[in-house]
């Protein structure tokens, strides 16, 4: 049987082979659960679990204050603020896209942008410093 399928827009066209009871799946019924595999705890481990997911240094706030870091990866859209401008605590400075989803920035606290270290379209790591106050 010949079947078209689209995929992101792309279409396919592919054949499928229907299969009787007995060539290739067992009759009468669902497909047995294979059996889990037996969960062994690892050496040392004690009656605290180790965190899920483990504090990296990128993900600290920058040791400056006064700089506007990235919180994730991504490729600044759009810079909001200009060298020269006041900007107050909690207003959105850079508008950063990561997995097509876009994340205002806001600068932690108040002063004026003394330096911009990114320009549309650059990529930047988590971490990176974004802007500077002053």
């Amino acid at each position: 049987m010949k079947l078209k399928i689209t995929v992101h827009g792309v279409a396919y066209e592919v054949e499928v082979e229907v299969l009787d009871a007995g060539e290739g799946f067992p009759a009468g019924g669902p497909l047995p659960a294979a059996p889990a595999a037996p969960r062994v705890a690892p050496p040392g481990a004690g009656a605290h679990p180790p965190p899920l997911r483990p504090e990296r240094p990128s993900q600290a706030a920058p040791a400056d204050a006064g700089t506007v870091a990235a919180p994730i990866a991504g490729t600044v859209i759009e810079l909001l603020v200009t060298v020269g401008d006041s900007v107050s605590a909690g207003q959105d400075v850079v508008v950063v896209e990561a997995m097509k989803m876009q994340t205002n920035i806001a600068a932690a606290s108040a002063g004026k942008v003394a330096k911009i270290h990114v320009a549309a379209g650059d990529s930047v790591r988590e971490g990176q410093a974004l802007i500077e106050l002053g």
